[in-house]
């Protein structure tokens, strides 16, 4: 039995990456590719009840290195108890957001230090790398419109900081560039779909 392909998807606020991961995940399903569709933070049990203390409001002071910590034991949990077991399956694992939006977020955006980050990231991941990673990239503007006014903890920070942000990931895509596509996050639905389907038959799932 062979390995499953590990693929990710990132992007800033209201890019579509969400959208875009389920419409791959029925897709590989759809033509025998047995696939499974997760996210972080929350894609455990455990990982769940991280996710509500990392984005829900809170009066008291949130420290970026509590955030930090918090986003890599969410990880761990993922990697151990659905990320590798299925990987090693051979079953597809679609993933909505990865190590690359802790680098974002808490490196790029928050300005917590990136070498500290990326040791965090290789303890949490066990060294589990996607395949491939899928950037939807949106203007900061768009993405504030996207969201409109019911946002969490984190999509109410400042304009600068989403900004801070999308610069991050697009330069730990251009660091990274046999591995991250980016794609036109203002195309319609559609065409970014075709997109990536055209990206995984031709690059990823070869046979």
């Amino acid at each position: 039995m062979g390995k499953g392909v590990f693929i990710v998807f990132e992007g800033i606020e209201g890019a579509g990456k969400t959208t875009q991961a389920k419409n791959l995940y029925e897709y590989l399903n759809s033509i025998g590719k047995k696939s499974i569709l997760t996210r972080e933070p929350g894609g455990t049990k455990t990982g769940k009840k991280i996710r509500e203390i990392l984005l829900s409001d809170t009066d008291e002071m949130f420290p970026p290195k509590a955030e930090l910590f918090l986003y890599e034991a969410d990880r761990n949990f993922h990697i151990h108890n659905v990320i590798k077991p299925n990987l090693e399956k051979g079953i597809n694992v679609i993933c909505d957001r990865y190590i690359y939006s802790t680098l974002a977020y808490q490196g790029y955006a928050r300005g917590l230090d990136i070498n500290l980050i990326k040791t965090l990231n290789d303890i949490a991941t066990d060294g589990v790398f996607p395949d491939v990673v899928f950037l939807i990239d949106i203007p900061v503007e768009v993405s504030l419109q996207r969201l409109g006014n019911k946002k969490d903890r984190i999509e109410k920070e400042s304009i600068d900081f989403h900004k801070r942000l999308r610069k991050g990931f697009l330069k730990i895509a251009e660091e990274n560039k046999e591995l991250f596509y980016i794609i036109d996050g203002t195309k319609k639905e559609e065409e970014i779909f075709e997109e990536i389907i055209y990206i995984v038959k031709t690059k990823i799932l070869k046979d």
